[in-house]
């Protein structure tokens, strides 16, 4: 999905220039991070096998192909990858059908970003069938560019993916705010070299240079990430 990209560059007092922000989807605007869980408990226990509860920190924030490999070979199950790939994403769109809460804080950001004009990008290690569901309730007109984890030949925790989103806003990487929930995520955003907002869902992330750690998105406003430009 694309729309005609707003000028770039609103620039702060001090000359420093926000050009885009990316965001991450779940667990950073809608969670479901849980969701994922459960249909991997589901798909598992139907398959005859407990899934352990330490693994969810292991598989959150990761590829498909990632996640689902781990599984299969933490638990022995006879499933294919591709099989168990469907199933998963079967699983989850279920899921989302009955609920899909935003998480706190992601609806008045996106109308914030939406009424200044600033260019955005939903960023996702998921499917493009999932990102295509939960756009419904995030509200296309949102974002300007959408990157599916099955659209990109290496998706997170390699850059790709930011690198992908940055250059089809026509934005410098280094000027784009990342706001993301998992060290898998983060690790994308930082290997492109842009600034990151990390918004832990699962498991915590630590602040580093160029991360800004946060406890919820209410935290997060226009201002504040002009000001992650001059860190």
């Amino acid at each position: 999905m694309t729309s005609t990209v707003p000028a770039l560059g609103t620039r702060t007092a001090d000359g420093s220039t926000l050009q885009a922000v990316l965001l991450d989807m779940d667990g950073t605007l809608v969670d479901t991070e849980g969701f994922w869980w459960d249909a991997e408990v589901a798909v598992f226990a139907a398959l005859g096998h407990t899934l352990d509860k330490a693994w969810q920190t292991v598989v959150v924030g990761g590829p498909m192909s990632r996640s689902a490999g781990f599984l299969i070979e933490a638990t022995g199950a006879d499933i294919t990858l591709p099989e168990l790939t469907g199933l998963l994403n079967d699983g989850f769109e279920q899921r989302i059908s009955r609920s899909l809460p935003l998480m706190p804080g992601a609806a008045r950001l996106l109308a914030e970003l939406a009424a200044h004009k600033v260019p955005t990008a939903l960023v996702s290690a998921s499917h493009r069938r999932i990102i295509d569901r939960v756009l419904h309730s995030l509200g296309p007109a949102n974002f300007h560019l959408t990157v599916a984890g099955d659209e990109v030949a290496r998706t997170k925790p390699h850059p790709d993916p930011y690198l992908i989103a940055a250059a089809g806003l026509g934005a410098e990487p280094g000027r784009c705010a990342v706001i993301e929930d998992t060290a898998t995520g983060v690790a994308a955003a930082e290997a492109a070299g842009c600034q990151v907002v990390a918004v832990p869902s699962v498991a915590p992330i630590e602040p580093a240079r160029r991360r800004t750690v946060v406890t919820s998105l209410e935290h997060v406003n226009l201002p504040f990430l002009h000001g992650l430009m001059t860190l």
